[in-house]
């Protein structure tokens, strides 16, 4: 992707639903993609599983990229976290 960093969602720690409507605001435009690390990504799928079958009829997924990132801890140690970023594709115009 070009970038395209106005259409990712960054999934922290916040309510799912803040998460929803700000993947909604990208969703009427074009794709949105949903980022998160760790704990939050049960949080990121879902929002996902919340706007594809509650908010935006029609909006399917896309690519699904499942990934491990390794870290450098202040004390030298390295720390393995994993990351998942999820495609929401818009439901098709007729």
């Amino acid at each position: 992707m070009a970038n395209d960093d106005d259409s990712k969602v960054f999934i922290g720690k916040k309510r799912s639903m803040n998460y929803v409507m700000a993947a909604m605001v990208v969703l009427n435009e074009k794709p949105v993609r949903l980022l998160a690390r760790g704990r939050s990504i049960s949080r990121a799928v879902d929002v996902a599983e919340i706007v594809i079958n509650n908010f935006i009829k029609g909006s399917t997924y896309g690519e699904i990229i499942i990934d491990t990132e390794t870290f450098t801890n202040d004390d030298g140690t390295s720390s393995n976290v994993s990351s998942i970023d999820i495609e929401i594709l818009p439901p098709e115009k007729k």
